[in-house]
């Protein structure tokens, strides 16, 4: 039999490590992330929220198993997604494009280097070879696997 407090610890830790990770590689090695890593940021403050309740209440295990379920295959699918679009396997969308405005002099381009978006296709930091969408990708489907097996073996001991 499984801790079922020691998974949602689990999903929290992962949570704030990638979290805290993102912001690190943002922040202080000074690599500005694309729209849609900003995005795959949201899945692990839902999970910080969800494992919070649940640690709080300690009711409705399975539920709260559920919603990270569901937070990390939307998790995954926008990893996927992202990885896709750095592979030119899919077309950048809107979301991901850089800004097309025009400057009138290199001065007044300098002055709003920070306005401009990065390329989502644009890998601007690896970890081990890997960008971070795909060490995202990967972490999803190990949570999703791990999620799916204690959602079974939780039904199994009841």
């Amino acid at each position: 039999m499984f801790n079922v407090k020691n998974y949602f610890f689990f999903l929290i830790s992962i949570s704030l490590i990638s979290l805290f990770g993102a912001y690190f590689i943002e922040f202080i090695l000074g690599h500005k992330p694309c729209n849609l890593c900003l995005i795959q940021r949201l899945p692990f403050f839902l999970c910080l929220i969800v494992s919070s309740i649940f640690l709080i209440t300690n009711k409705n295990e399975k539920i709260f198993m559920i919603l990270n379920l569901f937070i990390f295959v939307f998790a995954f699918i926008l990893s996927a997604y992202h990885v896709g679009i750095e592979n030119e396997i899919f077309k950048e969308s809107s979301l991901c494009s850089t800004s097309t405005k025009s400057f009138d002099s290199t001065t007044e381009l300098l002055d709003n280097l920070d306005l401009l978006q990065i390329s989502c296709k644009t890998v601007n930091f690896k970890l081990f070879g890997l960008s971070l969408a795909t060490i995202n990708l990967i972490f999803s489907l190990l949570i999703i696997a791990i999620t799916s097996v204690l959602i079974k073996k939780n039904e199994e001991n009841k």
